[in-house]
């Protein structure tokens, strides 16, 4: 039998907030945007768009979104971890869950964000490179002086 803790400190909370938000943000990213689960989410995309009933239609768009699919990763960390936040009953599960969608969602923006601002220096220096190569294929013309009068 395991004993008796105290509950945790606010700054305690916090932090566990914080912390476990990254496994929400993580789980909902890579199965929302990257390519491991390409097939199953263009699957997904694919029923929710086809789908004639609102349920069927939302189940499905639930895997598609980062933002709704964060809700039910949060559930699933809370029901395993059983992180309550401010209040030690219902209502803890409740405000941390919530919670832990908002600073989750905080990561993916600047996870998001981070690819972009990555993914154009990328193209740039491609670019770059492009350039050199044309510059170094291609002799240099001679340029023709003009007589002086």
């Amino acid at each position: 039998m395991l004993p008796e803790m105290d509950a945790p400190t606010l700054g305690t909370q916090v932090f566990l907030l914080f912390l476990l938000a990254m496994p929400v943000a993580c789980i909902a990213w890579t199965v929302t945007h990257e390519e491991v689960f390409r097939e199953p989410r263009e699957y997904c995309v694919r029923r929710s768009r086809a789908a004639t009933g609102f349920w069927e239609r939302k189940c499905f768009y639930l895997f598609t979104c980062e933002y709704c699919f964060s809700h039910w990763v949060a559930v699933g960390l809370l029901v395993v971890t059983r992180f309550t936040l401010i209040y030690p009953d219902w209502r803890g599960y409740v405000v941390s869950g919530f919670s832990l969608v908002w600073v989750a969602n905080f990561y993916m923006s600047l996870y998001g964000r981070l690819r972009v601002d990555i993914k154009e220096e990328r193209l740039e220096i491609e670019m770059d490179e492009i350039r050199l190569r044309r510059m170094h294929a291609q002799p240099a013309t001679p340029v023709a002086l003009k007589p002086r009068e």
